[in-house]
């Protein structure tokens, strides 16, 4: 009965754990059971380290699943008489000796009590970045994805769907008739002339056409993205269903093209559908591979006509940056401008270590932060007034 117990409250441990955010699915918890009959439950130590060591996989993940373990592990009657006989541990909690939750994981805890949070807060925010600003507007354009509550979390996502990208037009080689154009089209004057039998002969003028770039946008759907990767899904398809020519393609393992899921108006189905297509979403990250595909399937027809390229990604690659410089180096000769947006920069002692980012650092005209909606409103001001400043990416790789 004990193990029985033991195994329940387990998977009711993860649960919480993956409704606060963290990507636990049920093989973690076949495997939390198994070292935990290796490592045994003597000690409440070796309890908590052993299941740390099973469902934490990046260290941001630490204090979150730190409270969580604290808070669900206090009461004695969750593992009866099994736990009873560990001594308690609350070198880690407050001064009232509980632990300050954060809250995603209150609202996992207690889903009702987050629920009617949530609907109290159910209001429209305009995004204004002028000093009339609200200060709940601000607060939530300040906040980092990672650390929303579910009801910020959808406030967010609605002001994300207005979000645009206003790249400037750029002027192509092909020409359209206009009256007050700087160019002569002789063609349409000699066809005019023979038309009329006027002496005079009325000079036909046109001046080129100017467009939007295409844009295309390489996603990292990995896990140590999957946070920032879900919203970035509702930022991308707000700008795939404002103008045309946008490309979205989305990897982690391997490639995936994302494009004619996202240009679904309904947003809901159109999330559905990239989800369904996506085999690799919070797995491993293989960069340099990925850029391969890239460069060798899609680069001719998508890159032409002076494409703008966002490179989402945080540069930590499973293969070490092995050909990435390469294949980096290909991509931006390929492209008008390469705009690489790393939400690591929101660090500010952020240094370049990591091999796969000294190996992309190289090969970007603009080197920026993308973690919250404050960040992608600063990216659309500067791609709109065409300001393609490295930041950051000056430090030396």
């Amino acid at each position: 009965m004990a193990a029985g117990k033991l195994a329940e409250n387990i998977m009711h441990f993860a649960r919480v754990l993956r409704a606060a955010g963290l990507p636990i699915g049920p093989d973690r918890v076949i495997d939390a059971l198994q070292a935990l009959e290796t490592a045994g439950i003597a000690r409440r130590e070796d309890f908590y380290w052993t299941l740390a060591a099973v469902f934490l996989s990046k260290r941001e993940q630490q204090e979150l699943f730190d409270q969580a373990f604290h808070i669900f592990w206090r009461d004695p009657r969750l593992l009866e008489r099994i736990m009873s006989l560990l001594p308690p541990i609350d070198s880690r909690a407050g001064p009232a000796g509980q632990v300050q939750a954060s809250r995603r994981l209150a609202e996992a805890l207690h889903p009702e009590h987050g629920q009617e949070q949530g609907e109290a807060q159910q209001q429209e925010i305009d995004i204004d970045a002028g000093p009339a600003a609200s200060s709940q507007s601000e607060l939530l354009q300040h906040a980092d994805f990672e650390a929303m509550s579910a009801a910020e979390l959808a406030q967010a996502k609605k002001l994300i769907a207005r979000l645009r990208l206003p790249i400037p037009e750029v002027r192509t080689r092909r020409f359209h008739a206009d009256a007050r154009g700087a160019g002569i089209d002789l063609r349409a004057t000699l066809r005019a002339s023979l038309r009329g039998g006027a002496q005079i002969i009325a000079l036909r003028r046109r001046s080129r056409i100017s467009r939007h770039p295409p844009l295309v946008v390489l996603c990292d759907i990995s896990g140590s993205m999957s946070r920032y990767s879900r919203m970035f899904m509702h930022f991308l398809h707000a700008i795939t269903n404002d103008r045309d020519r946008v490309h979205t393609l989305v990897f982690g393992t391997r490639l995936t093209n994302i494009t004619r899921h996202l240009r679904n108006r309904d947003v809901d189905i159109a999330m559905n559908r990239v989800t369904a297509a996506i085999q690799d979403w919070a797995g491993g990250t293989r960069i340099g591979v990925c850029l391969a595909e890239f460069n060798r399937k899609w680069s001719r027809r998508l890159l032409g006509q002076n494409a703008v390229v966002l490179l989402i990604s945080d540069g930590l690659d499973r293969d070490i940056g092995a050909g990435l410089g390469v294949e980096m180096e290909r991509l931006h000769k390929s492209c008008r401008k390469l705009v690489w947006l790393n939400p690591l920069l929101r660090y500010e002692g952020f240094q370049p270590r990591p091999s796969g980012v000294r190996a992309m650092l190289p090969h970007v005209d603009a080197f920026l932060p993308v973690h919250n909606i404050e960040s992608l409103v600063d990216l659309a001001r500067e791609l709109e007034h065409g300001k393609w400043q490295r930041r950051r990416g000056e430090i030396a790789a």
